[in-house]
């Protein structure tokens, strides 16, 4: 049985399988690696196997002129030329011999993914705590802030996973976002999540539900309000895409409605959605567990005081443009 070569500074190896009929231009690992990577380039995948870090299941390092042998497993180690640190930390605030609860910032990914690899939560939790086994149970996105929680034991792992596959967690999100009193509150949402045309975002789609979400106020100030949500399916995407479609997108939301270009983060202005607490009956030790989120998103009064500046400062500058003679 073959074994994937243990995490180096918390981050674990990516495996890929050797196809039977190699490509008409791969006669070793180095050829297969290139064509498969593309966009990583050869010279990286070179000094990566300088560096021992392509290998095979038993560990041993592949050199640059490793002939392909159809049916390997390879594993290689992900690099990056350089990564941004993320000036914002993360809080441990329950753990046990199976379970570990974290309290993640915005901006942190809870996994490496695309130019994100040290910087994610749980590469920062195994180096930390010394946690090789960790693996998140679920997942929020990158944006998002609140609780995740983690695996420490590889025996128990899937009798959390099954909570999440039989939809017996009760989560609860907290979400700031425009109002419009003309809706029926409280409300339920339900539509078909599916793929868009740009693959960072979902989309409804025509078809049977599959999300489900409760959305209710809980403050009002102005244009703007304080929202409790408690999802019940986990779709990617799935509060934001919600909101979204309810004329209602999470101020500070750069995905939805409109994709915006990713840019320097501005982390002053995160985007407002919270996974404010999570309940569930311990599958391990029967324990009915309950966790809150130490964090609070922005006081509503100063998102619509800034949504207000903003607003009028577009409204002035239209302005002047209008008065402005033509060239």
């Amino acid at each position: 049985m073959s074994r994937a070569p243990a995490a180096r500074r918390g981050v674990g190896p990516s495996s890929v399988v050797l196809p039977q009929t190699p490509g008409a231009a791969e006669s070793t690992v180095l050829d297969f690696l290139c064509t498969r990577f593309a966009h990583i380039g050869r010279s990286a995948w070179t000094q990566r196997m300088a560096d021992g870090s392509v290998c095979t299941s038993t560990g041993e390092a592949l050199a640059p002129d490793a002939l392909y042998r159809a049916g390997m497993r390879i594993h290689y180690f992900r690099a990056l030329a350089s990564e941004a640190p993320i000036p914002l930390h993360e809080t441990v605030l329950y753990r046990d011999a199976h379970l570990l609860v974290a309290d993640k910032p915005h901006f942190l990914p809870v996994t490496p993914s695309g130019k994100y690899l040290h910087e994610t939560l749980l590469v920062r939790l195994k180096n930390r705590l010394a946690l090789n086994d960790l693996v998140p149970i679920h997942r929020i996105d990158r944006d998002t802030a609140g609780l995740v929680l983690f695996s420490t034991q590889p025996a128990t792992r899937n009798a959390y996973y099954a909570l999440f596959r039989a939809h017996a967690v009760d989560k609860h999100y907290e979400a700031i976002a425009p109002w419009n009193p003309d809706l029926a509150w409280p409300l339920t949402r339900r539509s078909r999540i599916g793929a868009a045309a740009h693959f960072m975002q979902q989309t409804e789609q025509d078809g049977a539900p599959n999300s489900w979400t409760e959305i209710a106020p809980l403050e009002v100030c102005g244009a703007w309000a304080r929202y409790a949500l408690r999802p019940h399916t986990g779709q990617r995407h799935q509060l934001r895409v919600h909101m979204a479609a309810l004329g209602l997108p999470i101020a500070g939301d750069g995905i939805y409605p409109v994709l915006t270009p990713e840019a320097v983060p501005d982390f002053a202005r995160p985007l407002q959605l919270l996974a404010r607490s999570i309940a569930f009956t311990d599958p391990v030790s029967g324990q009915t567990r309950h966790f809150e989120s130490l964090q609070r998103l922005r006081p509503l009064e100063d998102v619509a005081v800034e949504h207000a500046q903003a607003a009028r400062g577009f409204d002035h500058a239209m302005a002047c443009a209008l008065a402005t003679p033509p060239m």
